[in-house]
């Protein structure tokens, strides 16, 4: 069980990042170190030893080192020194692909490989640094956030709208919990999906075995809904081209559903789609797929169309982005595979 929900979401105050674990009823014994390396997302070996030296790891209350063995049950706490809050917002003049801008809004086509926001092991290079060097006064969102209503992961490319006022942020951020606004995603996924359309439902919370993962819990017993609506694109038959509609906005969500429906993300290292999933043992196609990951270095995923009702005008607002370079010669190379190896 998890005790550090929203341990990103830091105060100006506060110093520490603190994060709380009760180890699962099957946990073999482990070391404290590697078993917080695989709990925390961006902490290093080195980080670790630091808050073990500095008597910052606690097992069942007490100080530990970091070669003590945890058990099931224990009850595993940690706390991180990172830098003041206001170090997380350093304005830094990074450019910014803006697709629109008025006076209360914009909307930017974000990169692969940029952090939406500061967080642990991620303290500049982001999304927010860029922001607060080009525009003055944005509204904080509730976590303290300047101009964000929503967030896609740092691997995901594509369209993202900013909130320039209060306002704006308010009006925005409803419409996103009303399920009001539209989001279409392309992404690039294992294996022949075999309906060309469909809905998966399923709840989504975190991994109790992986907490850098999320997985869905069908009966839902746990977590928040989740609803995602695809269509097959084009099929290269070892792998699939999908649109993505999203009904919710959960953490992991494209990915998460379709890992549970079969059909992972093509090189999404978090959920195992970078490991050859599907087709053949030949050499040649193994050398293939390899060029393929290089191709393109991440989760095959791109946040195409946006849409939403203007805060002031009232207008409805869509718009599109062109596929990434990498996200189009990889289905390039796959389109042409397919066609050279059709039966």
């Amino acid at each position: 069980m998890d005790t550090s929900e929203n341990q990103d979401e830091l105060s100006q105050d506060d110093l520490y990042e603190h994060h709380g674990f009760v180890a699962s009823k099957g946990q073999e014994p482990l070391r404290v170190d590697k078993f917080l390396m695989n709990f925390i997302e961006n902490a290093t070996r080195n980080k670790i030893q630091q808050a073990a030296k500095k008597g910052h790891i606690w097992v069942n209350g007490s100080i530990v080192k970091q070669n003590y063995k945890v058990k099931a049950g224990d009850e595993v706490k940690v706390m991180f020194e990172h830098p003041p809050y206001e170090f997380l917002l350093t304005p830094e003049d990074i450019p910014l692909d803006i697709v629109y801008e008025d006076d209360v809004l914009l909307v930017v086509n974000k990169p692969a490989g940029m952090v939406v926001h500061p967080g642990h092991g991620n303290y500049s290079g982001t999304l927010i640094n860029a922001l607060v060097y080009h525009f003055e006064n944005l509204p904080n969102n509730s976590s303290d956030r300047p101009g964000l209503v929503h967030r896609i992961d740092k691997d995901t490319s594509g369209l993202l709208v900013i909130a320039k006022t209060e306002s704006a942020m308010t009006h925005l951020a409803q419409q996103f919990f009303d399920k009001t606004s539209e989001r279409e995603y392309v992404a690039l996924v294992w294996g022949n999906v075999e309906d060309d359309e469909g809905t998966i439902e399923g709840n989504i919370a975190r991994n109790p075995k992986n907490r850098l993962q999320m997985m869905v819990f069908p009966d839902g017993d746990e977590g928040k809904e989740a609803v995602t609506h695809y269509k097959v694109l084009e099929r290269f038959g070892y792998v699939t081209l999908i649109s993505c509609k999203l009904e919710t906005g959960r953490t992991h969500q494209i990915r998460v559903h379709m890992k549970y429906i079969g059909h992972t993300l093509f090189n999404d290292e978090r959920y195992g789609g970078d490991k050859i999933l599907k087709g053949t043992t030949f050499t040649k196609y193994k050398q293939f797929v390899e060029n393929a990951f290089k191709v393109l270095p991440r989760q095959a995923l791109h946040a195409k169309t946006l849409g939403f009702e203007h805060p002031v005008t009232g207008e409805f607002m869509r718009f599109d982005s062109e596929l990434p370079e990498d996200m189009v010669n990889c289905i390039e190379k796959w389109r042409g595979y397919a066609k050279h190896h059709e039966s």
